[in-house]
């Protein structure tokens, strides 16, 4: 038996794995709802993911491949909803809004070449862009690599999206090499190694601020 003969029982998996990924983002919005305030929390990765999200699901397209239509489909109507959830309790609508509006602008540009690109040329060009901004997408945490050396503090960082990215990348890094699919290999081994930089901050620092951590010690 090859590998080939488990594509679709790993397909089915990494659909499976990627919605419950996608679903990690209800967390952030409960801790959302319950602090009143988005102020504190990193809207970025949310909003990212609508525009790699709209490019993913033309390139799943391009590829004609039923489990990256659904899951891409899957994961673009839930970064909606989570960017909603980010707007209606952001303290700073305007600048929120900067960001939803320079996203969807790019995003739109790149779909527009994608329809006036050359059939035989888009799968390779449009997998190329795609695999760019996914991992743009992965490593925006990264952004924010000062403020956790400064604070000391892994609190901003989306620990449930990171840890099951990783599960994720490595599911769909088992599909591409079982369809033979180099941007998909090279977009999630790039991704793994970026989970895995996200995931050792978490053993180096923890969730909350040493002063916080300290201040509930004084309280018990």
């Amino acid at each position: 038996m090859g590998l080939e003969d488990y594509k679709e029982i790993v397909a089915n998996v990494a659909s499976v794995c990627t919605m419950g990924h996608m679903l990690s983002g209800t967390l952030v919005c409960k801790d959302i709802y319950k602090k009143g305030s988005s102020e504190g929390f990193d809207a970025k990765p949310f909003v990212f993911g609508i525009g790699v999200g709209m490019l993913m699901f033309q390139y799943a397209f391009i590829l004609n491949d039923p489990a990256m239509i659904k899951v891409n489909m899957f994961g673009l109507t839930t970064s909606i909803l989570y960017v909603t959830v980010f707007y209606l309790y952001a303290p700073n609508k305007g600048e929120m809004m900067k960001l939803i509006g320079k996203t969807l602008g790019l995003a739109s540009i790149f779909l527009a070449y994608a329809k006036f690109e050359s059939p035989d040329l888009i799968e390779f060009r449009y997998g190329l862009l795609t695999t760019a901004l996914l991992l743009m997408l992965v490593g925006t945490p990264l952004m924010n690599l000062g403020q956790v050396i400064k604070t000391k503090s892994t609190e901003i960082l989306p620990f449930p999206l990171i840890a099951m990215g990783t599960v994720v990348s490595f599911l769909w890094l088992l599909y591409g090499i079982i369809i033979d699919n180099g941007f998909i290999v090279f977009q999630n081994v790039i991704g793994l190694l970026l989970y895995f930089i996200q995931l050792s901050l978490f053993a180096i620092y923890p969730s909350k601020p040493a002063e916080a951590t300290s201040r509930h010690s004084k309280k018990e």
